[in-house]
């Protein structure tokens, strides 16, 4: 059986990246999610195994020291982390895996399997991220200040990742994941050069 290939897509808050994934997933089949453990406290739309697996600091720790996970984090005061044993699991299966994480995970998961293939999502224009994040009606203007500077610092990892995509019209970034997920994403590598004058602005 052929092996399954490992896609890790990261994206700064508010670029729209979960969206895209669950998109992404209606249209492969073979593509399974990684659902991270986390010792964040559940929100309740959530349930258990489908957005976390939710865990406590003491489990969350001791999967650290059984050396089950792929990549792991503390992102402010909750832990995140991928299980290496699904990740294993699936791609032995021949499926392939997705892994929605940050940059530093994604560089963690690079390391530990350099065959990988990763995916930076951006926003269109610093504007539409300050939009997007101003639209989360829960957030005070100070976190999305704060929110905004994280995003920016986050945005600056993004020569560490194979391709780029754009997530300016949805439908389009889309089928630009799926052209990546299929294998023929050439046009969207990271170092084309249409991306140099979105990047002054965005990181500008």
């Amino acid at each position: 059986m052929k092996r399954g290939r490992l896609f890790v897509i990261t994206a700064p808050s508010g670029a729209g990246k979960t969206s895209l994934v669950n998109a992404l997933l209606k249209g492969e089949p073979n593509l399974r999610l990684s659902v991270s453990h986390t010792t964040r406290a559940r929100r309740p739309t959530e349930l258990d195994g489908r957005e976390y697996h939710f865990v406590s600091v003491e489990q969350f720790r001791a999967l650290i020291a059984r050396g089950e996970f792929l990549e792991h984090a503390q992102v402010f005061d909750n832990f995140y982390g991928t299980s290496g044993a699904f990740v294993t699991r699936q791609l032995e299966a021949g499926h392939d895996v997705l892994l929605e994480i940050d940059w530093n995970g994604a560089r963690q998961v690079r390391r530990a399997m350099p065959g990988c293939l990763s995916i930076f999502i951006l926003p269109p224009s610093r504007e539409a991220l300050a939009a997007r994040l101003a639209g989360r009606a829960t957030d005070s203007p100070e976190v999305i200040a704060r929110r905004l500077r994280d995003a920016v610092a986050d945005m600056s990892h993004y020569d560490e990742f194979d391709y780029v995509v754009v997530n300016d019209d949805f439908a389009q970034a889309v089928l630009d994941l799926r052209g990546i997920v299929e294998g023929h994403g050439e046009a969207l590598r990271r170092d084309r050069p249409q991306l140099q004058p979105l990047l002054a602005q965005l990181l500008g």
